[in-house]
């Protein structure tokens, strides 16, 4: 799985996609198939980028041409991030899901809401927007009287009379 930049993919998906196939062919894999999987907002900033799209990719690659393979998608800028996992076999539907990709009459999706894609802002609505400083801030305790140190705690009237 690719994560790319998403301005990368905005100005042309099939250019975007064509130079990670390309970068894998180079190092000798051959790619079985490759889709767009999905855009998001990333969970914190990755080269002052806030979303990115990710590219699924299935293929064949000995283990000695890993090395160079992993060098070409660390220096290449348009790649924020990649996992590489061994699978077994490929799962059902993918080979049909990245030929619909593949048809004439593909266009890319417009990028989703924030309200669509943002769980924590369906749960905290207007909180999750905040910094989690203010938060924090919000609820913090109140602060000691004044001439105290914080230390001496009022005791209430009943456990004042157990005390004596």
């Amino acid at each position: 799985m690719f994560l790319l930049d998403n301005q990368v993919v905005r100005a042309d998906w099939r250019q975007a996609k064509a130079m990670v196939t390309d970068l894998l062919a180079k190092n000798g894999a051959k790619v079985l198939c490759a889709r767009r999987w999905d855009e998001r907002k990333l969970a914190y900033p990755i080269r002052g980028r806030t979303r990115g799209t990710y590219l699924l990719a299935y293929f064949e690659i000995t283990g000695t041409s890993l090395n160079g393979m992993r060098r070409d998608f660390e220096l290449d800028e348009r790649v924020l991030r990649y996992l590489m996992l061994k699978v077994d076999a490929i799962p059902a539907g993918e080979m049909e899901k990245a030929a619909e990709e593949g048809a004439d009459g593909y266009v890319v999706p417009p990028p989703p809401t924030e309200e669509a894609t943002s769980p924590e802002r369906a749960v905290f609505g207007d909180l999750a927007d905040r910094p989690i400083q203010e938060n924090l801030r919000r609820n913090a305790p109140a602060e000691a009287p004044e001439g105290g140190d914080g230390a001496e705690a009022e005791v209430p009237e009943a456990a004042a009379a157990e005390e004596s």
